[in-house]
């Protein structure tokens, strides 16, 4: 657990006022102290100002940050944010190439690999991670973000300087950088949002690195590349032969994610995937007599976890008051600096508060969706320009004043971001129609809605204190299933049947039979306590005519929303009624508390 802030300066030396810069760097990365309150230091260069915090986890080994590495004459300085899965191979690597190591930790390691591979370093990475590099020599900076965009790294210019930080918290810190909403802002809020677009940092001037790029600034300008990219190829292997893989990654993954010098618990969500990698954890930490795995769920009713009766595991169903869960909901927009998934933000967070108290890291199942098509909406056909897991799209929209609606055109925003998206997914030539929009949905949905998951995940994990892995987003999995034609990932029309059958022996089979569990966490967000909990406070929201959302919705319109009692799924598979609410209270609460600044 760790994060960063900073900023480069191509043109003027930041030398002579050296412990200025120093100052401004640890101020902006002390907004980023929930990720990091073990550990901190700072460091200053001829172009570079950087500040880094770091929490300790028993177990693991950290370097201290930032790092500064001389490699054959090269002088370059890091900061980290993250975990490498194949750590061994890269020091095999670096050794092969007369490269000495002085720590295990993963920050040398990175760094060594920057000074001997140069930014084509990430494409020998396996992890999640952000990171930034100081090049002495060279007077540039790199920027690098992991494949999926796990962790997360945002950056401004203000006054010729890059400006840099792993969450936007931290950017405010620095002098001229506040938060202005402007048009396309809004029509993320309420055109896209609680997911946003890839590379949009929703404020003004804010943007984010992309998953699977890397940045270099310098003289010559700001410089952003992919990495990585899921490509289009046929699919040769049979059912068989892709569950043998299947399962065989899934080992290898659980070998390098389950670093048995970490105790690890698992973040229960009540579907099978959490439940799977709980049992391959469970087995890799009873083996030799060790203690059962604690897995912790929360929920509101008595349906029991998938996990409940697993060998290994010793099941913790955490019942969450209602009131407690939207209390949170401050909390969450503090977290994420934005209007987060409202449905899951209490749950989410109550749940990684009380995991934290006996453990410090845990996993969880986010990342099976994506990879295996457990979403249900992957397989419809869905209105051209709108995204597949948005039922009732434009919902939000239709709350915004008549005269800002008809300025921004949010509809035509969100078709275009939809448009973008599509014309950056890989085609297979001569595939069918059928698997044609199989694929595209699948690669909008793990950038956009995987994406959105990913981001919170991060954020309340981090202010929680808890390192949370997330083993199935594992590009090599997400990489091979991706070209896996749909009656591959859902054979006989079963959503999640290979990923089923590939876990076979992991679990009971009765836990195979029945619907898929769509999660503890979504029911307990879903709770009638909940529900009326958060109605009652955007009730009272919209009464005020003075809170800052009317600044931006029609009182009238929310109002006729909240009249509509649907169980419809807005947003994923959560419901409208408590979502739409926590969503909007949300909106207020970020408004309020971030003294954001309407700037159309």
């Amino acid at each position: 657990m760790s994060g960063f802030a900073g900023f480069f300066d191509a043109e003027e030396s930041l030398t002579d006022e050296k412990y200025l810069w120093m100052a401004l760097a640890r101020r902006m990365a002390q907004r980023l102290s929930h990720r990091g309150p073990d550990g901190r230091g700072a460091h200053v260069s001829s172009r570079c100002a950087v500040a880094h915090v770091q929490r300790s986890v028993p177990g693991a080994e950290y370097g201290a940050q930032p790092m500064t590495c001389t490699e054959n004459g090269r002088t370059a300085t890091i900061v980290w944010d993250g975990e490498l899965c194949n750590a061994d191979e890269l020091r095999t690597a670096l050794s092969s190439r007369g490269c000495s190591l002085e720590t295990h930790c993963d920050a040398e390691i990175a760094l060594k690999s920057y000074l001997c591979f140069g930014p084509a370093c990430a494409e020998r990475m396996n992890g999640v991670f952000a990171f930034a590099v100081d090049d002495v020599q060279r007077e540039s900076l790199l920027l690098c973000r992991d494949r999926f965009g796990a962790k997360p790294l945002f950056y401004t210019f203000s006054g010729g300087r890059l400006v840099f930080a792993s969450e936007i918290k931290a950017l405010f810190e620095y002098p001229g950088v506040r938060p202005r909403l402007g048009r396309t802002g809004i029509c993320e809020i309420f055109g896209i949002g609680p997911a946003r677009t890839p590379g949009c940092g929703v404020y003004k001037s804010i943007k984010e690195l992309l998953p699977g790029h890397t940045a270099v600034f310098s003289r010559e300008g700001f410089s952003p590349r992919p990495y990585f990219k899921l490509e289009a190829h046929p699919y040769t292997e049979d059912y068989d032969a892709t569950v043998q893989r299947v399962r065989a990654l899934l080992e290898d993954i659980a070998s390098r994610q389950l670093d048995g010098a970490v105790p690890l618990a698992a973040a229960f969500s009540g579907g099978t995937a959490s439940a799977a990698i709980a049992a391959l954890a469970a087995m890799r930490q009873t083996a030799g007599g060790g203690l059962p795995l604690d897995a912790y769920a929360s929920a509101y009713d008595d349906t029991p976890p998938a996990a409940e009766a697993l060998p290994g595991i010793r099941q913790h169903t955490l019942h969450f008051d209602a009131e407690r869960m939207a209390d949170t909901l401050t909390d969450a927009v503090i977290a994420r600096d934005l209007p987060g998934m409202a449905g899951l933000d209490g749950s989410a967070l109550c749940l990684f508060r009380e995991i934290r108290k006996r453990h410090a890291a845990a996993l969880c199942g986010i990342g099976a969706d994506a990879a295996f098509a457990g979403w249900p909406w992957l397989f419809k056909r869905h209105p051209a320009g709108l995204f597949p897991w948005s039922s009732a799209p434009l919902l939000l929209a239709g709350l915004l004043r008549p005269e800002l609606a008809a300025d921004l055109q949010v509809e035509d925003y969100v078709r275009e971001r939809r448009c973008e998206m599509t014309d950056a997914a890989p085609v297979l030539r001569g595939e069918s129609a059928e698997n044609r929009r199989f694929r595209e949905n699948s690669f909008l949905s793990l950038y956009g809605f995987m994406g959105a998951q990913l981001e919170c995940l991060d954020r309340y994990s981090m202010y929680s204190g808890l390192e949370v892995r997330t083993p199935y987003t594992d590009y090599r999995l997400i990489e091979y299933l991706f070209n896996a034609p749909r009656d591959i990932r859902a054979p006989q029309g079963r959503i999640n049947g290979l990923f089923y059958d590939a876990c076979r022996g992991l679990l009971p089979d009765e836990v195979f039979g029945g619907e898929r569990n769509q999660g503890a966490a979504v029911s307990a967000a879903c709770s009638p306590q909940y529900t009326r909990a958060v109605r009652e406070r955007l009730t009272d929201v919209l009464r005020d005519p003075e809170q800052p959302i009317h600044r931006l919705i029609s009182a009238d319109a929310a109002r006729r929303l909240l009249r509509e009692k649907s169980d419809r799924p807005w947003f994923g598979v959560q419901a409208a009624e408590a979502q739409l609410s926590a969503y909007l209270l949300q909106i207020n609460l970020w408004l309020n508390r971030y003294k954001v600044k309407i700037d159309l």
